[in-house]
């Protein structure tokens, strides 16, 4: 598996100050805790490049890094707010809605799901709201190598039943463990897919 190039471009409380859009812009966001920064640092093969930590919420900015010099990847604050203030945690909310309704280049956002927990209600309230505002969002499962095979096919049907309870399709999903870069390989493919049609891609 190939290293990426990746580079930090800017850290922003407001999308307006997100750098000039040139590139197609790839997020990923999910509740604190479930594994964000460490996907992160394992689909771009750098050690770091995302802080991790065991405190949750840790990102409180919307960060961009500047991928192989042809996309941004964004890594946006988590949506559980743990342990913040109310007038904190609507600050949180406004940046991160203001920047996913917004932002121009927003190709897909990558939503992140803890694999060994049922459906939460805080992740089906945001991915409906995804819905809602039309905001095309892969489902990317977290910590799979902490489940058996049997035990992740039987999640990853629950999810899927819940979920059809209220849509009438899902989109793509992912399977993924940072540990053992499973799924890395799928993830990035499918970026680049949507590369390829993405009006701010380079060459076209």
């Amino acid at each position: 598996m190939a290293q990426i190039n990746a580079k930090f471009v800017t850290s922003n409380t407001d999308f307006k100050n997100c750098p000039p859009a040139r590139f197609p812009e790839f997020a990923f966001i999910g509740r604190s805790n479930v594994g964000k920064s460490s996907l992160i640092n394992s689909l771009t093969f750098h050690k770091g490049l995302a802080k991790t930590s065991q405190t949750p919420g840790k990102t409180q900015l919307i960060n961009h890094f500047i991928i192989d010099e042809k996309w941004y990847l964004v890594d946006l604050p988590g949506y559980g707010f743990a342990k913040v203030s109310k007038e904190k945690r609507k600050e949180f909310e406004k940046m991160i809605f203001d920047y996913l309704i917004h932002r121009e280049n927003l190709t897909c956002l990558f939503v992140l799901l803890d694999i060994r927990l049922k459906p939460q209600a805080v992740d089906i309230e945001f991915m409906s709201r995804m819905v809602e505002d039309e905001i095309p969002f892969y489902i990317v499962f977290t910590k799979a190598d902490k489940l058996s095979q049997k035990q992740v096919n039987e999640s990853v049907d629950v999810y899927k039943n819940f979920l059809l309870e209220m849509w009438d399709e899902l989109p793509p999903l992912f399977i993924t463990s940072a540990e053992k870069h499973v799924g890395r390989e799928e993830i990035l493919k499918s970026i680049d897919e949507l590369i390829q049609t993405s009006p701010y891609r380079i060459g076209k």
